[in-house]
């Protein structure tokens, strides 16, 4: 995508312009007809193209060359010229996409300023679309335990193929992370990644969303699939996909081309499709809400991302990364966590994952003052008691049982607790709770406490045998 194509029935026209701008430094390549025209734009797509309206013996004229490029090169730059110019053809021309249109006899001078133009505004379109992956949501992966390195595993697996992915989770558990990590890792990297909000798209619009328009008044109005062409495109939380489009996607997956809502072309597209859902797809089938072939279609390469509650020890690296984040992106105090926090992060519940976690460090750094390092009494919830430092406050459940009976359940939430926040690990537990490993073991064997290996770590639950 380095030089200019001229086409143009007249072989005195074409040669003029090349012999032009080749004295300007641009390289060409010529054609006389549409097939050359097409031949030449699909051997390799050109970084401009110069295009009479009018071809004589050719099978497409200059508007049905213009479509066709626009729609499988839509970053090209197309300049009509023609020496039968109206302002019905100028509209035409400009409505399929051209940049410009030129009537001849054109000014030489006048054709090079349109064709710098064009091309300076094709370079800050790719420049722009650039800046915007780099500053969209960030494929960095944080973590240390079992879980997260089970999790990246199989995501290295998959990056060097076109295999479709789907993703499960709760939500907040950082999907969309672990779809641009797959994606910053291919050898699409450079090509779009394009989020199709499944949930936040009104079914009625979703087809127009996805495969774009064409309406007289408007022209081309390209989807979020021809935008994602030759890169990614990511289904977040496709159990809310519409039924209707449900079947159209199917078809898309199967024959890569659609057809834009109000057109007739065919547009073809290069796409590698990650999906990502947070309910059970095969509850979905059977109530009928959800297409079994396109689950299939979906569900090639099936991922399952874990629960933060699943990977407690790296909340303190999470929190940390998200600190850092926000001082370099928002100018927030930059602070550490004392442990007495950190202890309590992992012990919380997150309903909300990996989102919350990252919302609730945000609220504490922006209610905070100075760059002291975060206290637990800082954190949500604990401001309620900060007055009953050293207490231990009874839920009503607890505090109606005898004593035997709450200190054993006491120990048993208590030991859970600790167990799961060091991911399953029992010299790491006993350390911390000042036991020796062997005591241990037999305090969790009389309060009916075992630890099973899920998500490639190891979690403690209560035997229920």
């Amino acid at each position: 995508m380095s030089d200019i194509l001229i086409v143009d029935d007249e072989r005195d026209i074409r040669e003029l312009i090349s012999d032009i701008l080749e004295d300007e430094g641009f390289a060409t390549r010529l054609a006389g007809n549409s097939d050359d025209a097409m031949a030449a734009v699909n051997a390799e797509a050109p970084a401009l193209m110069i295009l009479d309206i009018w071809l004589k013996d050719s099978q497409m004229d200059g508007i049905d060359i213009l479509k066709a490029v626009k729609r499988d090169n839509p970053d090209v730059p197309v300049v009509i010229i023609s020496g039968h110019g109206n302002v019905e053809i100028a509209v035409a021309a400009i409505k399929q996409g051209a940049y410009d249109f030129i009537e001849k006899p054109f000014n030489i001078d006048q054709l090079m300023v349109v064709i710098r133009r064009a091309m300076e505004t094709s370079r800050l379109r790719r420049e722009n679309l650039t800046l915007k992956r780099r500053d969209s949501t960030s494929a960095e992966m944080i973590g240390n335990s079992g879980a997260f390195r089970t999790l990246v595993g199989q995501l290295d697996k998959v990056t060097k193929s076109n295999g479709r992915v789907m993703l499960t989770g709760p939500a907040g558990s950082g999907k969309e992370v672990a779809a641009r990590y797959i994606h910053t890792n291919s050898n699409r990297a450079s090509a779009p990644f394009v989020t199709v909000n499944c949930a936040g798209v009104a079914p009625e619009r979703m087809e127009e969303v996805l495969f774009g328009r064409e309406t007289p008044e408007r022209g081309v109005e390209p989807g979020l699939l021809e935008q994602a062409h030759g890169g990614v495109v990511y289904f977040d939380e496709v159990a809310d996909m519409p039924l209707g489009t449900q079947s159209k996607i199917l078809r898309v997956l199967v024959d890569q081309q659609f057809t834009r809502v109000g057109g007739s072309d065919k547009v073809r597209v290069d796409l590698r499709v990650i999906s990502s859902t947070n309910k059970d797809l095969s509850a979905e089938i059977e109530a009928e809400t959800f297409r079994e072939e396109l689950y299939h279609r979906l569900n090639v390469v099936p991922i399952a991302v874990p629960s933060l509650a699943e990977r407690r020890e790296d909340i303190p690296l999470l929190a940390a990364h998200f600190i850092a984040e926000f001082n370099s992106v928002q100018g927030l105090p930059l602070r550490e966590i004392t442990d007495d926090a950190q202890a309590l992060m992992q012990t919380m519940i997150w309903p909300g994952n990996v989102r919350q976690l990252k919302n609730m460090v945000e609220r504490v750094l922006i209610l905070g003052e100075g760059t002291a390092p975060i206290e637990a009494r800082e954190l949500p919830g604990e401001e309620d008691h900060a007055e009953e430092e050293g207490r231990v406050v009874l839920s009503g459940a607890m505090a109606s049982l005898p004593l035997r009976e709450a200190r054993e359940a006491f120990e048993r939430e208590y030991l859970l607790t600790q167990i799961n926040r060091f991911g399953g690990n029992i010299s790491r537990t006993a350390n911390f709770v000042g036991m020796e490993r062997s005591a241990l073991h037999r305090k969790l064997k009389s309060l009916g406490v075992v630890t099973s290996a899920k998500s490639g770590s190891r979690v403690a639950h209560v035997d229920e045998d």
